[in-house]
């Protein structure tokens, strides 16, 4: 099996994305499972600090590796968000394959400081184990919000030229244009979110790594593609998939009102997960 540098290259190469989506249960897993599966596609599992303090470290990287050993999928998991080095090295111990070191909302001299530190530390611990940095602010929380929030910062591609110079890291994560979150507006789909294309095209000419696309849910499909012409070799989405497995498991509820059997309520949610995700990952993969 491929390690995920060499799925990212391959990405790049052949601009396609890779898609990532976050799971703090085993209904979200095995709907990812599934999709990959039907598609013959890679994808990357993340887990938010959040996510981990209610599923578990090594309990995360169990599942993975248990599926991955099955199933043969080149399913991989990352530690996404992860704000402090203690963390940061309490994931790539217990074996995650890439780690996201975010400090976005901190000055940039010490975000670059700080990411140094997180770089190094993580690569000793492990030393194939991948680091994102993050340039730019796209706000915060996978939730339904009202408004756009009103701190988010765009990235300059110098920025990001310096920050990927000093800071090694990996992949680079810039503000071109999401949130993190979506709008009343998207669920309904009058509203979809609009990227910088040309903002992506001149980071990625510059800061020369892969590039990681956060806050992708509600995106405008067509940005995407362009988006991903322009360098973007890994999406995330995690709220579009937190509204579809909430819509199934209000509609297995009503459908199985009487029930108390968890495994005859949870295929109504995998199904509608796995949908959303064998939509992104097709569009991701130009396979849509």
């Amino acid at each position: 099996m491929r390690v995920l540098r060499e799925v990212l290259e391959e990405a790049g190469k052949r601009r396609v994305a890779v898609g990532h989506f976050n799971f703090s249960e085993l209904v979200v897993l095995k709907a990812a499972a599934e999709a990959a599966s039907e598609l013959g596609v890679p994808v990357v599992m993340g887990v938010s600090e959040s996510e981990r303090d209610f599923l578990g470290v090594r309990e995360a990287v169990a599942l993975v590796d248990t599926l991955r050993q099955a199933t043969g999928l080149e399913i991989f998991l990352n530690a996404d968000h992860t704000h402090s080095l203690a963390k940061a090295e309490e994931a790539a111990r217990a074996g995650f394959d890439m780690v996201v070191f975010d400090l976005s909302d901190k000055p940039l001299e010490e975000n670059i400081a700080e990411t140094i530190r997180a770089v190094d530390a993580l690569k000793s611990i492990r030393p194939s184990i991948l680091v994102e940095g993050e340039v730019g602010y796209v706000g915060s929380g996978s939730e339904i919000h009202e408004k756009r929030p009103d701190n988010i910062r765009l990235t300059e591609p110098e920025e990001a030229r310096e920050f990927v110079a000093k800071t090694k890291v990996d992949l680079l994560s810039p503000s071109v244009g999401t949130t993190h979150g979506m709008l009343p507006s998207m669920i309904r789909g009058t509203e979809h979110k609009r990227l910088d294309i040309q903002r992506i095209a001149a980071i990625k000419k510059i800061a020369e790594v892969p590039l990681t696309l956060h806050g992708g849910s509600g995106t405008d499909d067509q940005d995407f593609r362009q988006a991903i012409a322009a360098g973007i070799a890994m999406i995330h989405i995690n709220t579009e998939l937190r509204v579809a497995w909430r819509r199934g498991l209000e509609e297995a509820l009503g459908k199985e009102a009487g029930s108390l059997a968890p495994y005859k309520v949870l295929p109504d949610v995998v199904r509608q997960v796995k949908a959303v995700m064998v939509r992104r990952l097709a569009l991701f993969n130009g396979k849509s």
